[in-house]
């Protein structure tokens, strides 16, 4: 299920984790040549992407929100 992306946070390895409205967690990573996502290296990157939907397997397995 797409679910908008609506903050960040890094985790205990200073890796960036996006917040969803779902209240799920994902990581979103740029390790090429696996992950390409070039625009969660700057402030401006992530900004640009608040809204954009990612595929939260969470959701779709009917997981408990993340957050505290």
């Amino acid at each position: 299920m797409k679910q908008p992306i609506t903050g960040y946070h890094k985790d205990e390895e200073d890796h960036w984790v996006a917040e969803l409205t779902c209240g799920h967690f994902q990581h979103v990573r740029h390790t090429p040549p696996w992950v390409v996502r070039p625009w969660v290296t700057t402030v401006q990157g992530r900004v640009s992407m608040l809204g954009f939907e990612l595929e939260c397997v969470k959701c779709d397995a009917g997981a408990p929100s993340d957050k505290p």
